[in-house]
């Protein structure tokens, strides 16, 4: 099975910017979509940005304009550039991979973004 490892993370100002890495073993671009979920202290878990196995990008509104998802098929590694971060931002953010049929979801191990005001 796929495995991913996300990388990345760290503290940041508030208004700087990160780079987070999300390395799969195998070949995932192509067949599976993928995506950047996070999760905040005492919040559930949510998506952030997707980008489909077929290329097409989606972003929750919070972070529209500011973080950019995207992928290297031949490095089989997806990026989430972050830019103006706000500590609202601060949580652990995990790299996804789902495949539909059959249905298979595949999660890294996270990385912590920490946004200090």
């Amino acid at each position: 099975q796929v495995q991913l490892v996300e990388s990345g993370g760290g503290l940041v100002q508030a208004g700087g910017s990160l780079r987070l890495s999300c390395a799969a073993s195998g070949s995932i671009f192509g067949i599976y979509d993928m995506g950047w979920y996070r999760q905040a202290p005492g919040k559930q878990r949510e998506l952030v940005a997707r980008i489909t196995r077929g290329g097409m990008t989606n972003y929750v509104d919070s972070v529209k304009g500011r973080f950019t998802i995207s992928r290297d098929d031949a490095k089989n590694t997806m990026y989430l550039q972050m830019n103006s971060l706000k500590p609202e931002d601060t949580a652990v953010y995990y790299c996804n991979a789902v495949r539909y049929t059959p249905s298979v979801a595949v999660w890294g191990q996270g990385t912590l973004v920490t946004v200090s005001s």
